[in-house]
């Protein structure tokens, strides 16, 4: 997905785990305020997420099971950030992804 072709990712999967794009030139449409409301509760549910992983480390007698299960929220929390942050990224102004250049000999 690039900027230009005028996709977005949305902050969730369809079938088989694949990425659902909009088309659209509304920011303001439905769909792209919805998926904006979703990718909120998605960055606001990892920080909470994080905030539990302190209070568990935190903790020499957490058990095993908890620990696991800490785990796995936080890894779709982060996949879900990592969504976002794609999603974002690919919306901003081509002038603020500065270009890298060759490291000079």
């Amino acid at each position: 997905m690039t900027p230009s072709n005028g996709l977005r990712l949305l902050p969730w999967a369809g079938p088989d785990d694949k990425p659902c794009y909009l088309s659209t030139d509304d920011a303001a449409g439905y769909l792209s305020r919805l998926a904006d409301h979703a990718e909120d509760i998605q960055l606001e549910t990892g920080a909470e997420f994080l905030d539990h992983a302190l209070e568990v480390l935190a903790d020499a007698d957490s058990d095993p099971e908890e620990l696991r299960l800490l785990a796995t929220d936080l890894t779709e929390a982060l996949r879900d950030t990592l969504r976002v942050a794609t999603s974002r990224g690919h919306r901003l102004p081509s002038s603020a992804h500065p270009t890298r250049e060759s490291p000079s000999s």
